[in-house]
């Protein structure tokens, strides 16, 4: 009897034990680094949605309570998916996106969305912007000069979708564009084109700065000359020749010197 007494306390001791342990471990909860908590009172009206999330460390809480842990760093993802371009061509699209919760509405959060904000809400919004916003502009748009407009407005259009579900965007970069090779080979041969133009173009633009130059040139030559002459008299002329004849007389080399020998009256030069 003594035994069956001893064997029924030990089993109730047992168990007031595990449930002393689930108890205290529900006291004391430790949140991790990067992350935040949102406080559910059962007996309390519910989520605390007026107050400040928990952040990282050691916390108490009341065992009746639960915290709801979420993780508020920045996420990266990726996303693929077929669209369709503006005349109607399939195309892949390899879409890689950073994303994080508002980690000072967590509390909106998880009773608007919930934890599973991502699936639910980032990922279809991403992709009906991608759909949409693929949809205005053709494959060698895509391909090429417009790549850049349109990450940023995939960006921006599920940037304004999210945040008011309390989910910040932080990035959105197209990794790739997958056309048909018949349409790629097209794209390319058109922009090799495009490109041959722009040079033959620019050699044209060369060539005829190159030619204008000259004719300015030419030009300014011929109306210096012009001004020259018309400044160059007669008596210009002989004062230039006497100044010439003496600065040549002054020379050591022998030479023979007639005055006025010359048609003009100028000095002829004799000599070596």
């Amino acid at each position: 009897m003594n035994q069956n007494k001893l064997a029924s306390f030990g089993v109730v001791g047992f168990i007031l034990l595990i449930v002393l342990v689930a108890i205290i471990s529900s006291l004391f909860v430790t949140i991790d680094a990067g992350h935040r908590a949102v406080l559910f009172k059962r007996l309390g009206g519910g989520l605390d949605m007026e107050g400040v999330p928990y952040d990282q460390g050691f916390h108490m809480i009341a065992p009746w309570n639960e915290l709801y842990v979420y993780d508020v760093r920045v996420n990266q993802a990726e996303a693929k998916m077929q669209v369709l371009s503006k005349n109607g061509l399939n195309i892949n699209i390899d879409v890689s996106y950073r994303y994080q919760p508002n980690a000072a509405k967590l509390a909106y959060l998880h009773n608007e969305v919930g934890s599973e904000y991502q699936k639910n809400i980032v990922i279809p919004d991403l992709k009906a912007a991608t759909r949409e916003i693929i949809g205005k502009y053709l494959p060698e748009e895509l391909y090429s000069s417009k790549r850049e407009t349109i990450q940023t407005e995939i960006f921006e259009r599920t940037r304004d979708a999210i945040e008011g579900k309390h989910i910040i965007l932080d990035a959105v970069l197209i990794k790739d564009i997958g056309l048909p090779p018949t349409v790629k080979e097209a794209i390319e041969e058109k922009l090799k084109a495009e490109q041959t133009a722009l040079k033959f173009q620019y050699i044209l633009d060369q060539e005829r700065k190159e030619a204008e130059r000259k004719v300015i040139e030419a030009r300014a030559k011929s109306e210096a000359n012009e001004l020259l002459n018309k400044s160059l008299t007669e008596n210009i002329l002989r004062d230039k020749g006497i100044e010439a004849t003496l600065e040549i007389a002054k020379s050591p080399n022998s030479k023979v010197i007639i005055i006025g020998g010359g048609e003009d009256g100028m000095p002829l030069i004799l000599g070596n």
